[in-house]
């Protein structure tokens, strides 16, 4: 008996000893991180520019995102089931999920604040918000602002995740079914999104990113059971998730696909983007894209007085509230100048 105690001990001893050590998250360099806060490429980030990013080089079998593709068929599916199961309480939830989820959740909190740093705020706050961008379904945040700073550096150019010139389909959803930075996503986050990687929160989001949304399917579940039994838990389900993720997704689709399609310029910028004003509807300002793509880190979208951004009002909200501060809401010389 004592031997057999002995030899656990030895062999306990011996896996810590060959443990692999995590390798110490690297502080970031904040000239770096300004320039992919901005749009730009970082020393670091252009080592991956190589890595498998646009169409020809990630399409492949051997790269497909398995669980984003079908976490995205399973939403639309039980989309489909959406005619039966109507209730004008399932609607009121959609238009307030709709905008918690994707109007905070994603337009402001990944995209303007996570992305591009457009404002600051409380840690808590910042993480708060990145926890309602997962309930928006899209992914977690990291996987999200460093897709998304690499489609500001390549942008319609080779190594764009999701531009038009490799189709429409492909910039709308398709692109979505593939890996993008190849396999090591660790290594992706830390070249991309380095100033995100250092908060041990938001690393942690992409592990709780389908246990949050199960969380919340489940408690709109047991909502509508409890006010009205089983029939209006099912019309609940399929709307306030299932119906009210794809608008989302689909609204912030629109904007790498339709915004680089069509509309106005009123900057002449490296890329394709547009001025789309039905997207910029759907998006909450989003869609005021060529404008976002010439200044990227300017929380205000709208550029023009009929260009409404609900996004930015939103921001202004916060900072009446204290709860966002040193707000880039201007162009700078040598923003119009690159412009």
């Amino acid at each position: 008996m004592s031997d057999n105690r002995s030899d656990r001990r030895s062999r306990r001893h011996y896996r810590q000893a060959v443990r692999p050590v995590a390798a110490p998250v690297q502080p970031a360099d904040e000239q770096e991180v300004s320039k992919l806060l901005s749009g730009g490429t970082s020393k670091e980030a252009a080592s991956t520019l190589k890595w498998p990013s646009g169409r020809k080089n990630v399409s492949r079998w051997s790269n497909v995102n398995w669980a984003a593709a079908v976490w995205l068929l399973a939403i639309h599916v039980g989309a489909l089931a959406a005619p039966w199961t109507f209730t004008w309480s399932a609607l009121a939830l959609v238009v307030v999920l709709h905008w918690l989820c994707g109007g905070i959740g994603i337009c402001l909190g990944y995209h303007r604040m996570l992305t591009h740093g457009s404002f600051s705020t409380y840690p808590w706050f910042r993480r708060f918000i990145a926890m309602i961008g997962c309930l928006a379904g899209e992914g977690p945040p990291l996987m999200w602002v460093a897709n998304h700073r690499l489609h500001h550096a390549r942008s319609d150019q080779e190594g764009d995740p999701h531009s038009p010139r490799d189709g429409n389909w492909w910039s709308h959803v398709f692109w979505l079914a593939f890996k993008v930075g190849g396999k090591n996503q660790k290594e992706f986050y830390r070249r991309w999104a380095p100033d995100l990687y250092q908060d041990r929160f938001l690393r942690g989001l992409d592990y709780a990113f389908i246990p949050l949304n199960l969380a919340l399917s489940a408690a709109i579940t047991a909502a509508g059971y409890a006010i009205g039994g089983w029939d209006l838990a099912i019309s609940w389900l399929v709307w306030a998730v299932a119906v009210r993720m794809v608008l989302v997704l689909h609204s912030t689709w629109f904007v790498n696909s339709a915004s680089h399609i069509w509309g106005y310029r009123n900057y002449e910028t490296r890329d394709d983007s547009r001025n789309n004003w039905w997207v910029a509807l759907l998006t909450y300002g989003e869609g005021w894209h060529n404008n976002h793509h010439a200044h990227p880190r300017m929380a205000k979208h709208g550029h023009k007085w009929w260009e409404v951004d609900v996004t930015f009002l939103t921001i202004r909200a916060l900072q009446k509230l204290g709860l966002a501060w040193d707000v880039i809401d201007y162009r700078s010389r040598s923003e119009k100048d690159a412009a």
